[in-house]
């Protein structure tokens, strides 16, 4: 690695990629912002979105009324590639100056928009709007509890049955009345908003007379508190059906600190369900992890003492077990190059979750900086492309291979390509669908650049350090003519024992996934990347141990094809993943449309996968270890 940083370009290289990592974090409005009584008060609006569909939209994609000119807020990487889409909007407060009554637009519906209300309706999409950064969320009491729960955004509308008829009808939420809550400073007037909260209405507003600007509505009380309470004749979707969106703002002061004004947004679930689930996962594995170490250091003493206490050449043939295969375990395995291709990527996705993990668990990844987390993610990825060039070109080169340069191609472009077609197959139905989530051409491209401009050199730069390091050299010589393996009973089996061996590292985290699933699919906020990286720590640990006992057990049995069997036996734990992502699917989400489901069986085969690099990596490299350090301890003639 010394070669590498001596060069200066390459030292260049890594301060911009810094730069822009450390850049990704900050967002503007995440600092607190001082509001004294007069001041104007802009809500942004986001895109609709629907657990139903999972496809967002614009928000300006229904006829809601508009400002006089629409203006796109500055996103990150990361919120593109999660559909935000971030405008102004036509709705302004004063601070601490409650509102009632204000009307925002009146229109008549055509054909067309009263479809799409229709559509939106049916797929229960939610508006999402956003104030000093904060998203908008609807309280409800929660029956057993003194306490609220939040639910992101409001309903565009509902379905029901009205005046009587049997058939259902469609009506669209036409009057909010927003809550901001606020913080004041007891030294100066100054105050800090701390929640946005809404409770939509549906009502067909009246007015007596032509429409004009100075136009009183009779079906909305200025002076009360509540302008709107309930609507005995809520507002229809229809075709050339007058709508009057309208809304009301009151300020309520709060005891919550601007420091603490996300709690409210992170802990809606079950707080004790989580904990008791977390806790309970940690002391099983922990407790099998150690019964596991004791029972291998003791059988492992008992054979290296045993072994190098064979004096005799008549001892030393009658010995069985793994030291018998000690002439073949370090021949170099069928498909070698495949093998060092998915250690490298391996390698490189576990720096960059490692490190992600870090930046979140410290709180520079908040939700409060949307899209922070994935630009990390995107960048860290990049940037750890040195890491797997390095890792691929050294196990390369330790079996005895020559062809770096086709090696490090492979692992530049084998696991990004297959990742990038299926990304671009599925961004190509998002596209059919016309939905906001489908990320535009220019992210495409910025994309591609990240990959080919920076992640691909950077591959070459650390396989060219690697290849050029000495190779690493087998504890024992390998034999010219391969042993014969034997005959293996059932439960050794190449295929049982790697299933066998994936079911351990899933079990460490099925618990923590299904937040994560929750959280993504269910429109969740999720911050306990705390417990999260306790949980990965988990991982590594079940991971490296069942490999290593299940290779120990392969080696005893003389049976010393070891090397693709322990990338297998922990990457197994993918195929659990995703039959798990396959029972989330039908138990818990409610997707009815095919491009939906085919979304999200895209996306977790995407997730799948790259378990299956990770998981395989850590048991590869645990494995490798545990065969050096046995073979170099025992003596051989």
């Amino acid at each position: 690695m010394e070669v590498m940083w001596r060069r200066p370009h390459v030292i260049l290289t890594f301060l911009f990629l810094f730069i822009n990592v450390a850049h990704s974090f900050y967002l503007p409005g995440v600092a607190p912002q001082d509001f004294v009584k007069g001041d104007l008060l802009k809500v942004k609006v986001n895109k609709l979105t629907s657990v139903k569909t999972q496809l967002p939209y614009s928000y300006y994609s229904l006829p809601y009324c508009k400002p006089e000119k629409i203006v796109d807020s500055a996103e990150n990487l990361g919120e593109v590639l999660r559909g935000d889409r971030i405008e102004n909007s036509p709705y302004v407060f004063k601070m601490r100056e409650p509102q009632m009554c204000n009307v925002v637009c009146r229109f008549t519906l055509n054909t067309k928009e009263a479809k799409e209300l229709k559509e939106k309706i049916d797929d229960d999409y939610r508006v999402n709007m956003i104030l000093d950064n904060l998203p908008l969320v609807v309280p409800f009491k929660r029956p057993d509890v003194d306490s609220f729960v939040y639910q992101h955004g409001f309903p565009v509308g509902f379905k029901a049955q009205y005046a009587g008829k049997t058939e259902e009808k469609h009506f669209i939420h036409n009057h909010l009345a927003f809550t901001v809550k606020y913080h004041k400073d007891e030294e100066t007037d100054a105050a800090r908003i701390v929640g946005f909260e809404v409770k939509p209405f549906s009502v067909k507003h009246e007015y007596e007379g032509k429409w004009n600007d100075k136009t009183r509505l009779t079906t909305c009380d200025p002076h009360a508190k509540n302008s709107v309470t309930t609507s005995d004749s809520p507002q229809e979707v229809e075709d050339k059906k007058e709508i009057i969106f309208t809304y009301d703002v009151e300020f309520q002061e709060s005891e919550v600190k601007w420091a603490s004004r996300w709690d409210t947004y992170l802990y809606m679930a079950d707080d004790q369900i989580h904990w008791f689930s977390i806790v309970n996962s940690l002391m099983i594995v922990l407790f099998l992890s150690g019964m596991v170490a004791m029972i291998m250091l003791r059988t492992l003493f008992r054979d290296i003492s045993k072994y190098n206490q064979l004096e005799t050449q008549e001892e030393a043939q009658e010995e069985t077990g793994w030291k018998l295969v000690h002439g073949d375990v370090f021949r170099p395995p069928t498909n070698s190059n495949l093998l060092c291709v998915y250690v490298g990527t391996g390698v490189q996705f576990f720096g960059m979750l490692l490190v992600t993990m870090n930046f979140a668990a410290l709180g520079f990844l908040s939700p409060s900086n949307r899209g922070g987390l994935m630009t990390a993610a995107l960048l860290l990825w990049v940037l750890m492309g040195i890491f797997a060039g390095y890792a691929s070109a050294r196990l390369h080169k330790m079996f005895k291979g020559t062809e770096w340069k086709k090696i490090t191609l492979q692992t530049a472009f084998m696991f990004p390509g297959i990742l990038f077609a299926i990304f671009f197959v599925l961004n190509a139905l998002i596209w059919g669908e016309e939905s906001s989530g489908a990320v535009p051409f220019g992210t495409m491209f910025v994309l591609v650049l990240l990959w080919f401009g920076i992640s691909v050199p950077l591959v070459f730069v650390g396989s060219y350090v690697g290849f050029r390091k000495p190779a690493i050299e087998d504890p024992v010589k390998t034999n010219k003519i391969p042993r014969q393996i034997p005959e293996q009973t059932w439960y050794m089996n190449p295929l049982f024992s790697i299933l066998i061996g994936g079911i351990l590292p899933f079990g460490a985290v099925f618990i923590e996934l299904f937040f994560i699933l929750t959280s993504i699919w269910l429109h969740q906020f999720y911050y306990i990347f705390g417990f999260l990286f306790l949980v990965f720590i988990i991982l590594i640990i079940t991971c490296a141990e069942i490999t290593v006992v299940l290779c120990y057990f392969q080696l005893c049995s003389e049976d010393y094809l070891w090397w693709w069997r322990s990338y297998l036996t922990s990457g197994s734990s993918a195929l659990y993943l995703f039959l798990y992502a396959v029972f989330y699917f039908f138990t818990k989400l409610n997707i009815t449309k095919p491009v939906s489901g085919v979304l999200y069986f895209g996306y977790m085969l995407i997730g799948s996968y790259a378990f299956f690099v990770l998981t395989g990596t850590i048991g590869f490299y645990a494995c490798f270890w545990f065969t050096r350090l046995i073979y170099s301890s025992v003596k051989i003639d």
